[in-house]
């Protein structure tokens, strides 16, 4: 009877506002995660106008990722703060951080406007909203942990999931409604903006939320009882026995969902888009549709983890990843684009170079010209987003491209000057991307062609491996730890993962398609790791779901 009435207990203050408040960072976290990756292309143009365009592509990513790179600090710094002074009043000053650094890209001037300034501006706001974030996730989670019933904390947690992905919700709606208002032109030149600039809407209303709630019920016990921490980072990090379930934490769980996350709901735009050239507003679309489907299943999968435990579903979710990953990526290739993926059955390419005379096309300081015939092929197929084999040639052979059984000669262009190499390479790209579409290479995919309804069964796939492993991962990650060092100990674990071994997908993965020409090769990344999330996971993470948190 005890069991049954503490089980049917209310939650302490309001559910609604106490799951609302905690979600307010979550939905901004990913709203400007989202606007950044889809708006990629125009922030490329932008702000890294001077360098080449793959180098461009490659540090408009960077710079992406650089706001990941810097959240485990963050996590460090307000995770300390949230175990030492309470979770609200640190929420208060990571949603002001995020929001205000989300708020000035907006108004950032261009390259062409201030040269190398532009770009490094950028980097800085991201920086800093990365730092900020780093002390949002752990702390939402916490709080909300805190605050449900015994029984219920999967259920309640995964509605921080669900925000998350109406964060990306919301940036979609926002840039396809800005678009269609002010047409694509306007949009490439300044539009592009908006979105940013609207943010400060968002940051008004999650800090008058905010300011609403009341502390933790666990940490203003723990204040009332003097048994706060007063040197979290050494209880969480120079002690084994938590330093340990830091690093399992972050082996047997949030490395394998930050992969499998960032690649179903990142990963998937950016391939429909970059590789197979799909328009960018119909990417967009395909892809809320599969959110609108999806999303629910963060609550049905923290609900079941409540049954059945959070191990059994997080690692599930890594393992139908790693296996089904290349078949579902190049069935979205013949369902988006049909064009591409019956030209590369029927005409594949390969490029037959001396390897000596190939290079990784990345140039920090935009001085390198690319002229061998190995270089100048291989700019204009991954321009083309087509993908291609390499084949080793003799030293001192030519380049030659192979599109089916024709043969195209490269340019070498090393013995010419920059001026009429320019002219020369103009001239050999415009023949060679004949060439590409005689052998039925499309220049973009035909939206009339796209099976709109495989696409979106195929995304709302991944959407559902993301639903698995992110829907119970806070309530797991919160019964970890103990709660007067839960703020610090979870947020690292976290942050590691979707910081860095996440956030730096999209580069990592783009860079291995550009060295590779292998459009699907990316993928042996996040495979990799959640398979090796799945073997950790099974054999040395405990199940701990109903562990009381409140000491």
């Amino acid at each position: 009877m005890a069991a049954a009435a503490e089980e049917a207990a209310p939650v302490r203050g309001s559910n609604a506002r106490v799951i609302a408040g905690a979600s307010v960072g979550t939905v901004f976290e990913w709203y400007d995660f989202y606007l950044y990756g889809s708006l990629a292309s125009f922030i490329t143009t932008h702000f890294f106008s001077g360098v080449n365009e793959t180098t461009g592509y490659i540090f408009a990513l960077l710079a992406f990722a650089a706001g990941f790179a810097v959240r485990p600090f963050g996590a460090i710094v307000f995770g300390r703060l949230g175990d030492l002074w309470g979770r609200k009043n640190t929420f208060l000053v990571t949603m002001l951080l995020m929001g205000l650094s989300t708020f000035v890209v907006g108004l950032l001037p261009s390259y062409a406007s201030i040269g190398v300034a532009a770009p490094i501006l950028l980097i800085a706001m991201r920086l800093l909203q990365g730092l900020a974030l780093g002390g949002e996730y752990g702390g939402a989670a916490t709080y909300v942990a805190e605050h449900a019933p015994p029984g219920k904390r999967g259920l309640y947690t995964s509605w921080i999931q669900t925000t998350a992905t109406f964060g990306l919700f919301l940036s979609l709606i926002v840039i396809l409604v800005v678009r269609g208002q002010i047409g694509e032109e306007a949009f490439r030149a300044w539009g592009w903006r908006i979105p940013f600039l609207v943010s400060i809407l968002l940051l008004g209303v999650s800090l008058w939320i905010r300011l609403r709630l009341n502390e933790s019920p666990v940490f203003q016990k723990m204040v009332d009882e003097g048994k706060t921490s007063k040197q979290p980072l050494t209880e969480s990090f120079l002690r084994w026995p938590n330093l340990k379930l830091v690093i399992l934490a972050l082996l047997g769980l949030t490395a394998g969902q930050a992969v499998v996350w960032y690649t179903g709901q990142f990963y998937a735009l950016f391939f429909l888009e970059k590789m197979l050239k799909v328009d960018g507003a119909l990417t967009n679309q395909l892809i809320a549709v599969a959110l609108i489907l999806g999303t629910p299943f963060f609550i049905v999968f923290g609900w079941l983890s409540d049954k059945v435990g959070r191990k059994p579903i997080i690692l599930a979710g890594c393992v139908l990843a790693a296996l089904t990953y290349f078949p579902i990526f190049k069935t979205l290739t013949a369902a988006a684009n049909p064009q591409l993926a019956a030209a590369s059955a029927s005409a594949p390419v390969t490029v037959v170079a001396d390897p000596a005379t190939c290079t990784f096309q990345f140039d920090p300081v935009g001085k390198a010209s690319f002229t061998s015939g190995c270089d100048v092929a291989k700019g204009a197929l991954a321009t083309a987003g087509v993908g291609y084999a390499n084949a080793a040639a003799p030293p001192g052979t030519p380049t030659v491209v192979r599109i089916g059984t024709k043969e195209v000669s490269s340019l070498e262009g090393g013995a010419l000057g920059k001026a009429e190499f320019k002219t020369a390479k103009d001239a050999w790209t415009k023949g060679f991307t004949a060439e590409l579409q005689a052998a039925g290479y499309p220049p973009k995919a035909d939206a009339a062609l796209v099976n709109k309804p495989l696409v979106v069964g195929l995304l709302w796939l991944l959407v559902i491996y993301v639903t698995m492993v992110y829907g119970p991962i806070a309530a797991a990650l919160v019964e970890m730890f103990p709660a007067r060092i839960r703020y610090t100990s979870m947020s690292l674990p976290y942050h590691l993962g979707n910081g860095w071994l996440g956030g730096f997908l999209p580069t990592t993965a783009f860079a291995m398609v550009a060295a590779t020409g292998n459009i699907y090769y990316g993928l042996w990344y996040p495979i990799s790791v959640a398979a090796f999330t799945a073997v950790v996971g099974f054999f040395f993470i405990k199940e701990m779901r109903g562990n009381p948190i409140e000491d």
